[in-house]
């Protein structure tokens, strides 16, 4: 119980935050509706094309969008000396990654509301297979970029260039779960395989990462 205390606090506090500034958020707006933008204008999709590449796109903008906002989420930590802080604090380091992770697993879970409206919009997707199939691979593949990065992140806080530092860390090892959020996605949008295959893929790689992250996180505290 003190354990998810300790979460909900570090949440409350990183929304509150962001609440007040909304930085990482509107930064993220922003990047995201660029890239749908110029892709649109670039491939100009008709309906049946649009739904083979809106999946690519769709990862891409969330993808690059998510980097710009990790690194904001860390940063206001250093200030005033918040992480020697919560380093010296008596709670478990993983509370400190497992709430922040879920703060800006929110905060991406708001982009991509937004981005399936623009998606409607600039590419006029209908969705051939089970839509309900869509509440599972999003909320999974945002999960596995959220807390990879925000794992990254926090690894690369201290480097000199830790806004290059961390696509660095964070593109490669998402490799796995980007093909499985791609995939899966086309396979709904066009109805043309199961995506099940995907989808427990995605689940394998969110429960494994999240595990090992969690394990790590105080290595990586104790070394800030």
């Amino acid at each position: 119980m003190t354990y998810l205390r300790t979460v909900l606090h570090h949440l409350a506090k990183d929304l509150r935050l962001e609440s007040r500034s909304r930085d990482a958020l509107n930064g993220m707006l922003f990047f995201s509706l660029l890239v749908v933008v110029l892709f649109s204008i670039s491939f100009d999709p008709t309906r049946a094309v649009s739904r083979e590449i809106t999946g690519g796109i769709l990862w891409t903008a969330i993808l690059f969008s998510t980097t710009t906002a990790l690194n904001q989420s860390w940063t206001r930590e250093l200030r005033h000396h918040s992480l020697d802080a919560q380093r010296l604090a008596p709670a478990p380091a993983s509370a400190l990654l497992l709430g922040k992770a879920l703060a800006n697993f929110l905060l991406v879970t708001i982009l991509e509301v937004v981005l399936a409206l623009i998606f409607i919009v600039f590419y006029n997707v209908n969705v051939l297979g089970n839509a309900w199939l869509l509440l599972l691979v999003l909320p999974l593949g945002t999960w596995s970029l959220v807390m990879n990065g925000t794992f990254f992140a926090a690894l690369s806080l201290r480097t000199r260039s830790r806004e290059l530092m961390l696509p660095l860390l964070l593109f490669p090892v998402s490799i796995p779960a980007l093909l499985a959020m791609v995939q899966a996605t086309q396979s709904i949008l066009t109805a043309d395989s199961d995506p099940t295959l995907w989808i427990k893929l995605l689940a394998g790689y969110c429960i494994v990462f999240t595990l090992v992250c969690l394990m790590l996180f105080s290595t990586v505290l104790a070394a800030e």
